[in-house]
């Protein structure tokens, strides 16, 4: 479950700074009731980063099945064998 603060709880940096960390989720910050802020450990920041980029390139991979870009697994190796002189 998401966690929500008002943003005047961010005079306290340490409770935030260790929430952040325990949480490992990012916390979503409010003013004056609305959502204004997004706060995340750099841990947290650095995995989400991680599964867009991989959530990207599944979805190229995707786009190219649709196009018939692909080939079987025996050319793919055979080229890697070829690229690296293996």
């Amino acid at each position: 479950m998401p966690r929500i603060v008002p943003i005047r709880d961010l005079k306290n940096t340490t409770a935030i700074s260790t929430l952040c960390h325990e949480e490992e989720e990012p916390i979503f910050v409010t003013k004056n009731g609305y959502g204004d802020m997004v706060l995340m450990s750099m841990e947290t920041y650095e995995k989400n980063l991680f599964l867009v980029n991989v959530y990207g390139k599944l979805e190229e991979a995707k786009q190219d099945m649709k196009q018939g870009k692909y080939s079987s697994v025996e050319d793919a190796i055979s080229r890697i064998r070829k690229n690296h002189g293996l």
